[in-house]
């Protein structure tokens, strides 16, 4: 007799001593508003990295010049071409004339100069330097004007609605704007790439020219050596644009983006963001309610595999963004494909895992299978059905 195999639908139901999990991971939700928090700034914004949860904004919408922290677009292009092996850390650049003359904060690069593509870049994060800004637009697409039009893609792609990139290095030039919450986005996509770590993190060091000449460089966000779990950020002033930070930190777990634009000093656009990020890590937490490490415990039938049943895990982590202390429940749901069928390979999408609150869905991740399982043969079906004969 041939058995019918079918999916099978598990529902997880967990009551947790939980606050709030906010929003789908590629939205906004907004925490009610706080008045504990007040900055000296045109604008700003504090989130939770993870659930993008937004703690505190300030005219985040308002279209602002954002003076250098263009340039997180101009690293976010950079990374993603050696992320598509269009270029690596280890590749030359020869700098043009335009590129070596761009003035404003620079490492003074020289004309027909060669330089390695990491070198470059530490100048780009450390120093915020004009100069080679240039030269990495000229080396990924061919000019700077080539490559602004890709600032402008990829913007549109992150959902930057509210920007609009004339120049890849932030220096003032009319149509140029943006505001926090953009560059709270596209700040967010530039920490996805593990690569900048390697320079965010720097305070001092130099700049390797032809000929053993050397520029000594030191990062411009302070926050860096005098913040606790900070280790990324871009600052930017003009005086246009008044003093720009967007900074990043991260303590047990819980990764915090703050953004602020148009502070009178630069003394208070690190206070302000230092303020911000305490206020955060004293008051809220991101617990892990679903690790992606470890096989869901649900069961997932197949059809016509040599295997009966299939191991899962999460695609990614899911967390929970909440008040520290506050309680709450929250239901997860594993919801499978109607039919699944072998061959699966390891890694293929085989369902969703749901997250709800008060039977409201609020975040999602994909389920994966945690194995291959190949189709089943002839043979296997005879085995089967020896397997299962009954001896009368």
């Amino acid at each position: 007799m041939k058995k019918i195999y079918s999916v099978i639908f598990v529902l997880l139901a967990f009551i947790l001593s939980v606050g709030c999990f906010n929003g789908f991971y590629n939205t906004f939700a907004y925490y009610e508003k706080d008045k504990n928090i007040s900055i000296n700034a045109k604008s700003g914004i504090l989130l939770d990295y993870q659930t993008n949860t937004v703690i505190y904004s300030k005219n985040e919408l308002e279209h602002l010049p954002i003076a250098s922290m263009c340039k997180i677009m101009t690293l976010v292009l950079c990374f993603e071409a050696i992320e598509n092996n269009q270029i690596s850390l280890s590749d030359t650049v020869v700098v043009s004339d335009n590129a070596s003359g761009m003035g404003g904060s620079q490492v003074f690069l020289e004309t027909n100069g060669e330089y390695l593509v990491g070198e470059l870049i530490k100048s780009i994060v450390v120093a915020s330097a004009n100069d080679a800004c240039v030269a990495m637009a000229e080396k990924i697409y061919g000019s700077e004007s080539a490559f602004i039009k890709k600032m402008n893609e990829k913007a549109q792609e992150l959902g930057m609605n509210d920007t609009v990139f004339v120049n890849c290095t932030g220096l003032p030039q009319a149509g140029q704007y943006s505001c926090a919450k953009d560059v709270s986005i596209m700040f967010k996509e530039l920490l996805n790439y593990q690569d900048y770590y390697k320079f965010s993190r720097i305070w001092t060091d130099v700049v390797k020219h032809p000929n053993d000449r050397t520029t000594e460089i030191s990062n411009t966000n302070k926050l860096i050596r005098f913040y606790k779990g900070c280790d990324s950020g871009k600052t930017g002033y003009t005086s246009e644009a008044g003093h720009c930070l967007s900074a990043s930190a991260i303590r047990n777990d819980m990764r915090l983006i703050c953004v602020v634009i148009g502070s009178p000093t630069s003394k208070e656009r690190f206070s302000n963001v230092s303020e911000m990020f305490n206020y955060a890590f004293a008051n809220f937490e991101n617990r892990k309610i679903v690790d992606d490490s470890k096989p869901l415990d649900v069961e997932v039938n197949v059809l016509d595999g040599k295997k009966d049943s299939l191991s899962v895990v999460a695609e990614k982590p899911l967390y929970l963004f909440c008040e520290k202390h506050a309680k709450k429940g929250i239901e997860l749901s594993f919801e499978p494909l109607k039919k699944i069928f072998a061959p699966i390979k390891k890694g293929q999408v085989v369902g969703k895992l749901i997250a709800y609150e008060n039977g409201v869905e609020i975040a999602n991740v994909n389920v994966l299978a945690n194995e291959t399982i190949l189709e089943k043969t002839y043979f296997d079906n005879v085995k089967n059905i020896v397997n299962n004969w009954a001896v009368i």
